[in-house]
C-alpha cells in the first residue's frame, strides 16, 4: 500500500511471561507450532500491500533480530525501505541505556527514521498481539472518517491484563480513553493499533518531547481528545493480546478449535514466517495423535492429546502428553506423563518423569532445560 508505513513497537513492557521471556522479547515467543508472535502483525501489514516498516527494538533483542533477519520471508528485503530494524540507539545516546517508558518516547529516539517516511500515513501497532486484520480496510475508513487517528479495538472486552478502553459515541467517535477500568460495561478494548498521518505523528513526538511526556494514550488519546478526531474501528473478528502466561496457554489452545483456526489463518492472509526446512512428521502405528496441532519434523510414539508441537518435537514409546504446549526441538523420552505443561526450545524430559501443570496455572519448563 504506497500511501501507508508501518511502525511496529518490541522495547521491553511489564509482562507475566515469565520463564517465556527471560531470553527474548514478547515479540519474538513461539506461537501456533512454526510462528513467533510478530509474524502476525507483520504479516497483516504485508498482506496489506505496506512494503515499508519499522520495528522499534530495545531490550533482550536477540531473537527477534535472528527471527526478522533482512525481512525476505515477508517479502521487505529491499535496497530502499523494506523492513528496517530500530535499536534504540539514539534514545540511549540521549538520556542513558534504560528502559523506555511509553511509545512517544520510542518514537522521539527513533525521530530521525520517522522523519524519512515515504508514504503519507503511518499504522503503529504491538508485536505482542494474536490478530489476522486486513488493515488496508481499516486505512480506507481512517480516510472516508476524515479523523485524525483511527484506534482498531474490539467490543470483546475480556482480558487478563490491564489494558486501555474506549467509549464511543453514536458516530463511532472516541469519547473517553480509559485505563484502568473495572466495569467495562457499555466499552471497547484497544488493539493498540492505530492509523495517523506522518505529519500529525511527528508533531506530537515533538509536542511530547518538548513537554517530557512518554505516553501515547496518556498524552495524545487522553490529554488530546477535544483537539483530536479519534475514530474507532470496531474488529470483532479473533484477536488475541499475549502479555500473560495463563493468556499464552489459553490462546494456544484456542487453535485447535477449527473455526478459530480459520480466523487466524484465512487463506486470502497468509502468515508468514522465518522458513525452516524439515522432514515430514512421523506418527509410530502404536502412538496416538488426538486434536493436536503439529508442525513438521516431530516423531510422535507415544500418545499425544489436545496438545500443540513446534517443529523437531519426540514423544517416545510410552510417554503420555495432555493440554501440553512443546516448543522446537523439545524431547519427552520413555514412559514420561505430562499434562498442561509448557516447555521452551530444546527441553528434555527424562525417563519416567511426571510432571503435572493445571490449566489455570500450567508449568513452564525453561528453555535448554533437562528434566
Amino acid at each position: 500500500m504506497k500511501g501507508l508505513h508501518g511502525i511496529i513497537f518490541s522495547y521491553e513492557k511489564h509482562n507475566d511471561l515469565r520463564e517465556l521471556t527471560a531470553n527474548r522479547m514478547p515479540a519474538s515467543v513461539p506461537f501456533a507450532g512454526r510462528y513467533r508472535i510478530v509474524d502476525f502483525i507483520l504479516s497483516s501489514m504485508v498482506n496489506a500491500g505496506i512494503t515499508d516498516a519499522g520495528v522499534v527494538l530495545q531490550g533482550n533483542y536477540q531473537s527477534l533480530l535472528d527471527h526478522l533477519g533482512s525481512g525476505k520471508d515477508w517479502d521487505m528485503s529491499r535496497k530502499h525501505g523494506g523492513l528496517r530494524l530500530l535499536p534504540p540507539f539514539a534514545a540511549e545516546q540521549a538520556g542513558g541505556a534504560r528502559e523506555l517508558r511509553g511509545k512517544m518516547e520510542a518514537l522521539a529516539g527513533v525521530r530521525s527514521y520517522l522523519q524519512e517516511i515515504r508514504q503519507s500515513h503511518v499504522v503503529l501497532a504491538d508485536s505482542d498481539l494474536i490478530i489476522n486484520i486486513p488493515i488496508q480496510d481499516v486505512y480506507q475508513a481512517h480516510l472516508a472518517s476524515g479523523a485524525d487517528i483511527t484506534a482498531v479495538c474490539t467490543s470483546n472486552v475480556a482480558s487478563d491484563c490491564d489494558v486501555t478502553f474506549f467509549r464511543l459515541d453514536g458516530t463511532g467517535r472516541v469519547s473517553e480513553t480509559l485505563f484502568p477500568l473495572r466495569d467495562r460495561t457499555g466499552c471497547h478494548r484497544s488493539l493498540e493499533i492505530y492509523i495517523l498521518s506522518k505529519q500529525l505523528l511527528l508533531d506530537l513526538v515533538d509536542d511530547c518531547l518538548s513537554h517530557d511526556q512518554v505516553s501515547f494514550r496518556g498524552a495524545v488519546l487522553q490529554a488530546k481528545a477535544k483537539e483530536l478526531h479519534i475514530q474507532g474501528y470496531v474488529w470483532d473478528g479473533y484477536a488475541a493480546q499475549i502479555r500473560s502466561l495463563k493468556e499464552y496457554h489459553d490462546r494456544s489452545l484456542e487453535l485447535l478449535d477449527p473455526a478459530i483456526r480459520r480466523e487466524v489463518f484465512p487463506p486470502q492472509r497468509p502468515v508468514h514466517t522465518k522458513e525452516r526446512n524439515d522432514a515430514s512428521t512421523y506418527v509410530d502405528p502404536a502412538g496416538a495423535c488426538c486434536n493436536c496441532l503439529v508442525a513438521d519434523g516431530c516423531t510422535i510414539e507415544g500418545t499425544v492429546e489436545n496438545s500443540i508441537l513446534f517443529r523437531g518435537v519426540s514423544v517416545a514409546r510410552g510417554a503420555e502428553v495432555k493440554n501440553c504446549i512443546l516448543m522446537q526441538d523439545t524431547t519427552v523420552s520413555r514412559d514420561a506423563v505430562i499434562h498442561h505443561v509448557i516447555t521452551d526450545k530444546n527441553v528434555m524430559i527424562m525417563d519416567s518423569r511426571t510432571l503435572m501443570g493445571h490449566d489455570k496455572y500450567p508449568m513452564v519448563i525453561a528453555k535448554d532445560t533437562k528434566v
